[in-house]
């Protein structure tokens, strides 16, 4: 089975470890992108899990396992294509979801003495755990070049998400939802991500205190919203039984992102020059990583 890298392996992981006003909205129009593909490898001692966000400059941020203990670590690829391999301080894994503007990462790790989740931003050598208030666990997914971020948060049997802008909190929980997970932020502060009920889950855009669903036709099990761009371009991906088929979603029209010849395509996130980053599946244990121009 072909993982499901993008919203699965975090419900996975949170399984395991305000009312707001809502709409729905769903299209009805599939159509398929035309995309240019810039293809990467993680090196030969590790091998790729995810592929997140991605940086107005082009780097990508996302999860390696390590073959030899079977951990995760967090990876950044510059464009240059050096790949940088980084682990969280006291942390026996972590996951890079984030990739601002301005270079700044966010993510979470498990704390190695507690087995606790906790956020983080990284901008350079620079570490700052986020933790909300009161809460077991936070994960951090989305970070924007004024510093704004989105996550989650452990409230009870629920997971409750939030955007975190100068300090200060705001709930951002889709109503009646087991789990809200706001995935990524754009610069003007517009919030996309994913909830759950049950087996099912749904995309949502989240705007001044708005929040309202997005559907995609022929998601077996829903889909998720992962990334955002200033003009309003989203990307995400419908869940399928066996993996994840990618899309582009702008006002009201899906396309699917496809790479020829392969078993599955996902998409981690897009930045301000609409480049799209992912995961590339040529057979279930064979992926590659992606940058892609998609028209």
């Amino acid at each position: 089975m072909v993982p499901r890298q993008v919203v699965l392996a975090v419900l996975l992981i949170l399984l395991c470890s305000s009312v707001l006003s809502s709409s729905f909205l769903s299209a009805t129009v599939i159509e398929t992108a035309s995309c240019t593909f810039d293809t990467f490898r993680v090196p030969s001692n590790y091998t790729l899990s995810s592929v997140q966000g991605i940086g107005d400059d082009g780097t990508v941020v996302g999860q390696v396992i390590e073959n030899s203990t079977q951990m995760y670590a967090g990876f950044m690829r510059a464009p240059d294509g050096a790949i940088t391999i980084y682990s969280a301080p006291k942390s026996s894994m972590t996951w890079l979801y984030g990739q601002s503007g301005t270079g700044s990462s966010a993510g979470y790790y498990i704390d190695e003495s507690t087995s606790k989740v906790h956020g983080f931003f990284l901008s350079g050598s620079s570490f700052t755990a986020v933790n909300y208030p009161n809460a077991t666990n936070t994960w951090l997914f989305g970070v924007n070049k004024v510093g704004a971020a989105t996550g989650s948060y452990t409230a009870g049997s629920s997971v409750r998400g939030f955007m975190l802008a100068g300090g200060q909190y705001t709930e951002i929980t889709y109503p009646n939802a087991d789990g809200t997970y706001p995935m990524a932020v754009s610069d003007n502060g517009t919030v996309v991500g994913v909830y759950s009920n049950g087996n099912m889950s749904n995309g949502f855009v989240w705007s001044s205190g708005k929040i309202s669903a997005v559907s995609s036709p022929k998601g077996r099990f829903g889909a998720a919203l992962s990334g955002v761009n200033n003009a309003g371009v989203m990307v995400g991906n419908r869940l399928l039984p066996d993996f994840l088929a990618a899309f582009i979603y702008q006002n009201g029209v899906f396309k699917n992102i496809v790479y020829e010849g392969a078993i599955s395509t996902t998409a981690g996130g897009i930045n301000n020059n609409g480049v799209i980053s992912g995961q590339i599946f040529i057979t279930r244990n064979n992926s590659l990583g992606f940058t892609a121009v998609c028209k």
